[in-house]
């Protein structure tokens, strides 16, 4: 039997719940540069700017077809939000490719052979208000001190940081596009808000 949200028959103009785990739940990021590395290769490859190969040979751009709207990378594993647009192959090219640019990387950084990652990533299809509603706030509370913690999206939110490869403004305008009110609602996450996330991940 398949694990469950490993099946990926995505469908355009949808909402998805990106989440991968080392292999035997190891480490995938030991310092600052890993986390560096792989969220480069998300701007590589989700960035307006045209970006080129060590051979020179440019590197496709998702710009148009995907958009990031959340993310945290943790020591073991990753959470990524994501909105495709009309091409439902783009999600699943996109993500193909970074985990297996971050793979080669990963290993040959530590003299290592085999999978990263333990088994595929996994994508939960967000169908419901509720959902969306609340999977960034789920994403960003992962870290103990999720508001100081410097390898996730929340900065974007706040105003503190822009790149044109992260786009936070489909959550910001569930708050009036107030990111005080976001952070509110962040801050507020109990231990039930917690568990609707998982239920709804379970039941997808």
């Amino acid at each position: 039997m398949p694990t469950r949200n490993s099946r990926k028959e995505y469908a355009p103009d949808t909402y998805y719940h990106v989440y991968s785990r080392g292999l035997n739940k190891q480490p995938i990021f030991f310092d600052e540069q890993d986390f560096s590395v792989f969220l480069g290769y998300l701007k590589r490859y989700l960035s307006y700017e045209a970006s080129k190969r060590p051979n020179r040979k440019p590197v496709r751009s998702f710009a148009s077809d995907i958009d990031l709207l959340s993310y945290c990378l943790m020591r073991n594993h990753v959470h990524l939000l994501f909105y495709q647009h009309e091409d439902e192959r783009a999600l699943s090219a996109l993500l193909q490719r970074v985990f297996t640019v971050y793979s080669m990387y990963f290993n040959k950084k530590y003299t290592r052979v085999g999978p990263v990652f333990q088994s595929r990533y996994l994508a939960s299809r967000i169908d419901n208000d509720p959902y969306l509603h609340h999977i960034s706030r789920y994403i960003h509370r992962n870290p103990k001190i999720w508001s100081e913690y410097e390898f996730s999206s929340l900065r974007y939110y706040t105003g503190e940081a822009y790149a044109d490869w992260v786009k936070p403004r489909a959550i910001l305008e569930l708050f009036d596009n107030n990111p005080r009110k976001y952070i509110e609602f962040v801050a507020s996450m109990d231990e039930d808000d917690e568990e609707t996330i998982v239920d709804f991940m379970a039941h997808e």
